[in-house]
């Protein structure tokens, strides 16, 4: 609807922004100040396992953390401007500015003020993520202006819209309640090392899985809109294996170094080394469907441009049966982890079913260029992997981990050896996506000093 509304006349698209902004702020302060009010009555329903004083503590930090969902309600209405205007790249930011006020909130605000540091944090990541994107929006033109129109045509549009993703959304929270109260029926610190692991593995999903899809999107939307299938097709293939290209070692590279993240960005104050290697555990079971949870934003977008919400919206209701079924499976037998796991088992499920139903909607996803970008990429991170552990080996036998410098430089030196590798090799095998990433750069680097293409394409012949 913005962008429709941009094409017309740019005014018009930012008196719909600052409605949306206005009418979403305050239906979100309502519920938040409800929320706030009965915080006692449903938090004793949602963990039972909690006594009072912990049952107090979650209130609190309930409380703290109600400011966050009306900032990032805020921040993704900026977003969607942000996107129709082509700019991706803050956008690609605002999961890591979120994750960065987590990490501060673990890392400064918890010795400070306790275990409330950690709301703190979050609710410091949803500012930074709707502020980063701020100064870019009124780069372009915006201009705040206290509309309140609720019967405009566009907002109602937008409302019919976002139906199935606001009930697929419900859904995704029915989920995260249900695996609340799992959590806090298990040991004491399960519930918090869930969460944990959970904020950490999205680093990479938000970096790579969501930027690739938002960014690819408008391509698809275009493409259906031109009612070019084989463009549609190609696109998406594409960018399936430009996320692979760089998930794949990701997965590597949390799976081997899991203990030194977890340990660097948590492994302070409270945290203990024992909590470090449950978290790192945790991270773990959540790395094996890392793959998956970057498949699923640009699938589902291939639906959305497609004009169908629905399917993506029963799939995902499916996905979140077949977690709830596993984590009452697992709990018992893995503990915190044993939920990881199951989320990873529902995740892989929603991306093999996204996939395959997508492919039966266009025909084909050109799946024999995958599997090549793959069967190379693969080979190319085993042995980054070998190296990666190798030379953690090595420098954990050769020197003293109790210091945080010392675990910093043993997962970095690691993680570099190991990403220099899988660079080398991606280039002796000719990987395509490597290629189009040192291309890009080079135009980017070319932009920047206003070197003329051609010329520079002369001198490389």
């Amino acid at each position: 609807v913005f962008t429709k509304l941009l094409l017309i006349k740019k005014e018009r698209a930012w008196h719909l922004t600052n409605n949306i902004v206005n009418i979403l702020g305050i239906i979100l302060i309502i519920i938040s100040l409800i929320l706030f009010i009965l915080a006692p009555h449903f938090m004793r329903f949602l963990v039972p396992g909690f006594d009072p004083e912990k049952i107090k503590s979650v209130i609190d930090l309930t409380r703290i953390m109600l400011l966050s969902p009306i900032l990032l309600g805020l921040s993704s209405v900026v977003s969607a401007a942000l996107q129709s205007l082509k700019s991706f790249f803050i956008y690609a930011l605002t999961p890591i500015m979120y994750n960065i006020g987590i990490i501060i909130g673990a890392l400064l605000f918890v010795p400070l003020w306790g275990i409330n540091g950690l709301a703190y944090g979050v609710v410091l990541g949803a500012v930074l993520h709707l502020a980063i994107q701020i100064p870019t929006l009124v780069h372009h033109g915006f201009k705040y202006q206290p509309i309140l129109q609720w019967k405009d045509n566009n907002v109602l549009e937008i409302g019919r819209l976002l139906i199935p993703r606001t009930m697929g959304l419900a859904v995704g929270q029915l989920n995260f309640l249900v695996i609340t109260i799992l959590a806090s029926t298990l040991t004491v610190g399960s519930l918090t090392i869930f969460n944990l692991a959970n904020n950490l593995q999205y680093f990479p999903i938000g970096i790579i899985g969501f930027s690739f899809a938002v960014a690819a999107f408008p391509t698809l939307s275009k493409f259906v809109a031109e009612r070019k299938q084989d463009e549609l097709i190609n696109h998406l293939s594409k960018t399936i294996r430009q996320i692979l290209f760089f998930i794949i070692p990701a997965t590597l590279v949390f799976l081997l170094l899991r203990a030194q993240i977890v340990r660097i960005v948590l492994g302070s104050g409270q945290f203990d080394w024992d909590a470090t290697i449950a978290t790192g555990n945790t991270l773990a079971f959540f790395a094996l469907s890392l793959t998956a949870q970057c498949m699923i934003p640009l699938l589902a977008r291939g639906f959305y441009a497609l004009h169908d919400t629905w399917v993506p919206f029963k799939i995902a209701f499916v996905s979140v049966l077949i977690n709830i079924i596993f984590s009452l499976l697992l709990k018992d037998l893995l503990g915190v982890s044993g939920l990881a796991l199951a989320f990873s088992i529902a995740a892989t499920f929603q991306a093999t079913a996204l996939w395959i139903t997508l492919r039966k909607k266009i025909g084909t996803l050109r799946e024999l260029d995958i599997l090549q970008t793959v069967f190379k990429i693969s080979f190319a991170a085993i042995v980054m992997g070998i190296v990666t552990q190798l030379v953690k080996t090595k420098l954990g036998s050769s020197m003293d981990l109790t210091s945080f410098w010392r675990v910093a430089t043993q997962g970095f030196v690691a993680g570099a050896l190991g990403l220099i590798t899988y660079i080398g090799i991606c280039f002796v095998l000719k990987v395509e996506e490597l290629f189009e990433l040192i291309g890009s750069f080079k135009r980017k680097w070319l932009k920047l000093t206003n070197i003329p293409v051609e010329i520079s394409e002369v001198d490389d012949v």
